[in-house]
């Protein structure tokens, strides 16, 4: 049965929801029985995506995991229950496609879409339309496979799209002029901002479109995690950003406050999927299982969400943009 739809804008400000940076993804569930619930993990066999795909599973949910690479995931998910892997390839329009399609086809509603899958300060690289890889991987292969699965959202009556986002959408908005660096100077950095901040403007307005439907739309901050994200940085980089130590070993994230756990990491998208303390609310981005603050743009805090991710009419230029981009058009 869907819910009552709330038409109110939810407040981007924090709930005080007793959780934390040191909250585990298991404790974020909230005690929720996800049984009967059909979740899709992209980037589920591996770092947090891994952990996510575990606790939706082990707490009663059926999760479909998209790979790349079969034997590899089938070694990462081996024992963790209700796992089901099928091929995507984020870069490649037509097995997005083809992985929406078999979905579909199954005629199984979507309760559940966390988009954790993505790529970290990569050399310029383009995929075969010429978009630039960052912006293609973690959110143009995010939108078309959103619209792709939308009439399986809409089934559910009641669903949840989050996407994984960052504290780096701090460095920069959506070039809407130039997003795959066409004309100006690519610099790694900067596309990935580009990036992390249309993660936030494509969940703002696609629960400003879905909850109507009863879809509604989270993005978030994980945390600083050390994963297989940074296989593109230096050692100079991960010790500058306080990773690892002068003699090149990972800095444990018990003995620092800057960062966590992959538990703890996985903890905010387990929140913004899963916990009823969100329940009539969307279109927020969220950090150590909150709704995370407005930080003025010309700010030093590293915490909170800058304005240009979360503005109403970058959010709509995005979507426009997204569709003209992928040759999807995403009418809901």
């Amino acid at each position: 049965m869907q819910n009552m739809i709330n038409d109110e804008i939810t407040k981007q400000a924090p709930l005080n929801s007793g959780f934390g940076p040191q909250t585990t993804a298991a404790e974020a569930l909230g005690g929720r029985d996800l049984s009967g619930k059909i979740a899709i993990v992209t980037g589920g066999y591996s770092g947090l995506g891994l952990e996510t795909s575990r606790v939706l599973a082990e707490a009663g949910a059926t999760v479909i995991v998209p790979v790349r690479t079969l034997e590899k995931a089938r070694a990462s998910l081996a024992g963790i229950p209700r796992i089901e892997m099928e091929i995507l390839d984020l870069l490649d329009p037509a097995s997005i496609d083809a992985f929406a399609q078999r979905f579909l086809d199954s005629g199984r509603p979507l309760h559940i879409l966390i988009n954790s899958a993505g790529i970290m300060a990569p050399p310029l690289v383009r995929d075969a339309r010429g978009y630039e890889s960052q912006l293609a991987t973690n959110h143009l292969g995010h939108f078309q496979l959103v619209a792709r699965l939308w009439p399986a959202l809409q089934q559910a009556g009641a669903a949840r799209v989050v996407a994984v986002s960052s504290r780096g959408h701090h460095r920069s908005g959506v070039d809407f002029e130039d997003p795959n660096y066409e004309r100006r100077e690519y610099e790694k950095w900067n596309g990935y901002g580009q990036s992390k901040t249309a993660n936030v403007l494509f969940a703002v307005e696609l629960d400003k479109r879905g909850k109507k439907h009863g879809v509604r739309a989270f993005s978030l901050h994980p945390g600083s995690i050390l994963t297989d994200l940074a296989r593109n940085l230096s050692d100079a980089e991960l010790r500058s950003m306080g990773a690892l130590d002068d003699a090149g070993q990972p800095i444990s994230a018990e003995l620092t406050t800057h960062m966590k756990t992959v538990q703890q990491g996985a903890a905010t998208s387990i929140w913004c999927a899963t916990n009823q303390q969100l329940e009539g609310k969307g279109g927020v981005y969220c950090e150590d299982c909150d709704i995370a603050e407005i930080v003025p743009v010309d700010s030093e805090k590293k915490e909170g969400v800058r304005s240009w991710a979360i503005d109403s009419q970058f959010a709509e230029q995005l979507w426009k943009l997204s569709e003209n981009l992928t040759g999807v058009n995403f009418a809901i």
